[in-house]
Formats: structure tokens, sequence, C-alpha cells
């Protein structure tokens, strides 16, 4: 997995509430097997006309949102089903980070499975951004997970609450099997001291 330690990015708002999984990742696209391709399907109903062309009114088509990498969203992103590949399609697309007030649950750990950083900060700052994306143009956040901040180049700033362990597992960019292999030296001495015949299974 790749840490995340700072980062720099073009924004994208998305100032909707209520996000659920179904609408970040429709339930047609759920087929594939790989981890990989599921970008390009990434908001499928938001993003595209009935004829399947590209909505010039949606956020993300905007021209001037081409190339981001953080997201600003309503409150309680990521609500509904636990699908993993959520995740996987805004990794796809290409953001690392995304800003809301607030994040349904196993949406948040699924993205800290794979080093998606989703950063809580109030509604005003959340409103203040998606301002700012409007105002300037090209407009980029810098994002500092060592020091729990965020800030632009025009004055915006503020801090963010994360739990030690997850900050932790992203800075080092420590996945569920990466943890289990930083005890691979334990696991292989209880294997050599215990005959696979003796091991409960």
């Amino acid at each position: 997995m790749k840490p995340f330690r700072k980062h720099k990015g073009k924004v994208a708002p998305l100032h909707r509430h209520n996000i659920d999984t179904d609408q970040i990742i429709p339930k047609q696209f759920l087929k594939r097997i790989e981890r990989t391709g599921f970008g390009e399907f990434l908001f499928y109903d938001w993003r595209r006309t009935k004829d399947g062309a590209h909505d010039p009114s949606f956020s993300l088509n905007h021209p001037g949102h081409a190339g981001a990498s953080v997201l600003v969203a309503g409150k309680n992103f990521g609500c509904g089903s636990s699908r993993e590949h959520a995740v996987w399609a805004l990794e796809d697309f290409g953001f690392r980070a995304v800003i809301a007030s607030s994040f349904a649950d196993i949406f948040a750990n699924n993205c800290v499975k794979n080093g998606v950083l989703t950063v809580v900060l109030t509604e005003a700052e959340v409103e203040e951004i998606v301002r700012r994306t409007a105002e300037h143009h090209d407009y980029h956040l810098s994002i500092d997970l060592e020091q729990c901040k965020v800030h632009d180049d025009h004055g915006f700033s503020a801090s963010f609450g994360i739990d030690e362990f997850t900050r932790h597992c992203l800075l080092e960019g420590l996945d569920d099997i990466g943890l289990t292999l930083k005890h691979e030296a334990e696991i292989t001495a209880y294997e050599t001291q215990h005959p696979a015949s003796q091991r409960v299974v």
C-alpha cells in the first residue's frame, strides 16, 4: 500500500450529503474480479446522461476539475452497503483523500486498507473549501498527515483528528497483510516450534 504522508492536489467538490456506495460505484459494475479498472465507473449514474454521454453539469466532468486528487463532499459520505469497490473506484479515478464532515464507519475502514485518507472537518470548514473551489481556478489543497493539517495557498488552514493506529498504518503504508508481515519472524518461529500435525485447523 502506498504510504500517505503529505499530499498536495487539485480539489473537486461534490457537496452532497449521504452519498452512498451504490452512487459511488453502481452495483452493475461489481462483477469485475480485479481491484483495478473501476475508476471509469465512479459516480456513473451522475457522471453520464441516459445515452451514456458525459453530463457537463456534473462537477467531476468540469474541465477545471480534471486530474483532481482531493474530493470534498457532504456529511455521511460512503453510507450504504459495505462494498470495498467504492474505495477502489475512488482510488483508481485518482483520489488520494476525501474530505467531509462525517463518514460511514465501514467505508472509512475500507479507505484505510487501501491507502485513501478520510479527513473529517467541520461543516463550516467543508463549506469554506467548496466556496474557495468555486472562487479560485485550479484550486489546490495540501494535506499533511504528519501534522494532521489541511491548508491552501490563500490563507485557509484547518486541523483534523485521526486515531493513532489509523494514522500509523497510513503513514507506513500498512494494510492488513502488511501488518501481519510485520510479525513474520514470530509467525515463522511459532510454525517451527509447532509441527503441522499439532496445529489447530
